[in-house]
């Protein structure tokens, strides 16, 4: 049985800090540039760097200056993350390609109030265009994959907290603290991976135990991870948390064709 928030042996706190250790520096390429995003779901953004971290952003109705970074993940590739003052609960990460012109948007939302078994955290997914919308992309569409599962590896956060990661399938995987403060600590929740390009991943998991989720992205030309935690702290503040971590690969399984997992 899964567990629910509170029943656990450990907090957010207790492996939260220190996260962005092997992180990826922030970027200021992005300052000074227009950006306009159309999703597939039917949102456009449009979003100017102001600042290093500070993005002025129109959607809908909606608009503001709000936190923002920018981080080059590969060739042309940024992961760029906002939080709203208006919406703490709720943060819009884009994943683009300014070559390929690829976008794959996500949003993350911590829900309030009773969800029963389910983790507090949902993550809204769309691939879209960066640019003029009529013109067509390059490029791989970001799309969801199988390809991690079968996948072990190791994920170094820094000189002191290594996570494992088994892909179970397509909706389950297992994490697993190897070394740091929560070592032996093990659970079975809920991840979406979606291929980016190739030998490129955007991962994200949605914890039970503790209202945590992340969204990172994972080159693996580089075998770095890139991204960030969304939780909320024993506290009650949401918590919008850096992180990147080295990749390791262990090995992978390999399924018999009619007994292949979800």
């Amino acid at each position: 049985m899964s567990q629910r928030e509170g029943e656990t042996n450990y907090k957010y706190e207790d492996y939260a800090s220190e996260m962005a250790y092997h992180r990826l520096p922030q970027s200021e390429a992005l300052v000074g540039r227009d950006l306009r995003i159309t999703l597939d779901s039917g949102s456009v953004f449009e979003l100017r760097f102001e600042g290093p971290h500070q993005v002025s952003w129109r959607s809908g109705t909606g608009r503001g200056t709000d936190w923002g970074e920018a981080v080059e993940v590969a060739p042309q590739a940024y992961f760029i993350d906002l939080t709203f003052a208006q919406e703490p609960r709720q943060s819009q990460t884009f994943l683009i390609n300014l070559q390929t012109r690829q976008v794959l948007g996500i949003r993350t939302i911590m829900r309030a109030g009773d969800v029963g078994r389910e983790p507090r955290a949902v993550h809204e997914f769309s691939p879209g265009i960066l640019g003029d919308p009529t013109v067509p992309p390059t490029g791989c569409k970001p799309a969801p994959t199988r390809d991690l599962v079968g996948l072990r590896a190791l994920y170094t956060y820094n000189p002191n907290q290594c996570f494992e990661h088994i892909y179970l399938n397509t909706k389950r995987y297992v994490w697993h603290c190897v070394v740091g403060p929560l070592k032996g600590e093990a659970d079975v929740d809920f991840h979406t991976t979606y291929k980016f390009d190739t030998n490129q991943y955007v991962f994200c998991f949605r914890e039970f135990g503790l209202p945590v989720s992340t969204v990172f992205f994972h080159n693996w030309d580089q075998m770095r991870e890139t991204g960030k935690f969304f939780a909320i702290g024993e506290d009650g503040t949401v918590a919008n948390t850096p992180a990147g971590a080295l990749i390791r690969k262990l090995s992978v399984t390999f399924y018999p064709e009619d007994q292949q997992p979800f």
